[in-house]
């Protein structure tokens, strides 16, 4: 696997700029080595994160709103505290259903993000 390295030890959010990534969607890359990856999404209301697949295993912590989440064929509406968990490979996407953003932890690293 190709390395990226560390990111610093400490990561302002202040001092991150937003990358716009879809209609009413935008990411802040929050921390990451080879391993592991901490990405912060924000949602306006109607953003969609299409449906696709990717070989990491992710968790997702909601830190507000509310969004319609599909995981295999199978979709919850998911409100502020909840979380979910999306296998390797499986195929997967989201709803924003009320302006909101969500944590996301990457394992291993998500090399697309970085190109």
């Amino acid at each position: 696997m190709k390395s990226f390295g560390t990111s610093k030890e400490f990561l302002m959010t202040n001092d991150i700029e937003w990358e716009v990534v879809g209609e009413g969607v935008k990411r802040k890359i929050m921390g990451y080595d080879d391993k592991i990856m901490l990405v912060h999404v924000a949602f306006e209301k109607g953003g969609i994160g299409p449906m696709h697949q990717h070989p990491h295993s992710q968790v997702t912590y909601v830190a507000s709103g509310a969004f319609d989440v599909t995981i295999d064929g199978t979709t919850k509406t998911l409100r502020q505290g909840d979380s979910f968990y999306i296998p390797t490979n499986a195929l997967h996407g989201a709803i924003c259903t009320e302006a909101g953003e969500l944590i996301d932890v990457f394992s291993p690293i998500r090399e697309d993000f970085m190109e």
